[in-house]
């Protein structure tokens, strides 16, 4: 029995199937096509589908998954364990939910601080406990270079590749911009994990997102490098696991 999962972002939609809880596929694209899914269905013989959207609604492709296989509504009233304590779960990212349900049943028993770096950077945690409470969500890599250009008479847009792997030093005005923004979300993502180490011993770090390679590339050699992990299907298997519960 396989499943189909599929994940919208604000930029990028995220699919995979698994076979039981082993992901066989995986495609990042722009746009949902369903001749694509119909064939993606057929090819894989995939019987249960569920959706994360950070979108308002997927009615249209809930219409026409239900017509092939079997759709499961993935919502936020899902707990596979979790005791959620968010306050406004009519707002809670169903992306961000999905991770923290990945986290209980990849590191049961252990408190986790989930890391997505995407269009924004999000920062979830669960305590040992299997307790969440929140988090934070602030400005992603490339918002913070469009803001500097948009609310600034004079700084130019910076079409930053997430492939580099160097922080230039600021030496002018377009690496001044890089190395300020790169460096500030290090800075940042180093100032989270030292706060919830105060909190939660024994404390795991998963990375995930678009941006998420380059920033575990920039904390290898973090004195936090050991706490970290690199999850870039994070979303998906928390997706999964929900339909294979």
């Amino acid at each position: 029995m396989h499943n189909l999962v599929i994940d919208i972002g604000n930029t990028y939609s995220k699919l995979a199937v698994f076979k039981q809880k082993e992901l066989i596929y995986y495609q990042r694209l722009k746009t949902l096509d369903e001749n694509s899914l119909t064939q993606l269905i057929d090819q894989y013989q995939v019987k249960n589908v569920t959706v994360s959207s950070v979108k308002q609604q997927v009615n249209e492709l809930a219409d026409f998954l239900k017509q092939k296989i079997i759709y499961i509504p993935f919502t936020t009233a899902i707990t596979a364990g979790v005791k959620n304590n968010y306050q406004t779960l009519a707002t809670l990212g169903l992306d961000r939910w999905a991770k923290v349900i990945a986290a209980h049943c990849l590191y049961p028993g252990e408190a986790c601080l989930m890391i997505d770096a995407g269009t924004c950077i999000t920062y979830d945690v669960l305590n040992a406990e299997s307790e969440y409470f929140g988090g934070s969500i602030s400005l992603g890599i490339n918002m913070r270079f469009k803001a500097l250009n948009h609310y600034t008479g004079r700084l130019p847009l910076i079409n930053w590749n997430n492939e580099d792997e160097i922080i230039p030093q600021g030496t002018n005005t377009q690496n001044a911009l890089k190395n300020g923004v790169l460096q500030g979300v290090i800075n940042e993502i180093e100032g989270f994990i030292a706060l919830e180490n105060k909190k939660n011993k024994a404390l795991k770090v998963i990375l995930t997102g678009g941006d998420a390679d380059f920033l575990n590339k920039q904390l290898k050699n973090s004195i936090f490098a050991s706490q970290i992990k690199y999850d870039q299907y994070l979303v998906l298997k928390g997706l999964n696991e929900v339909i294979t519960l």
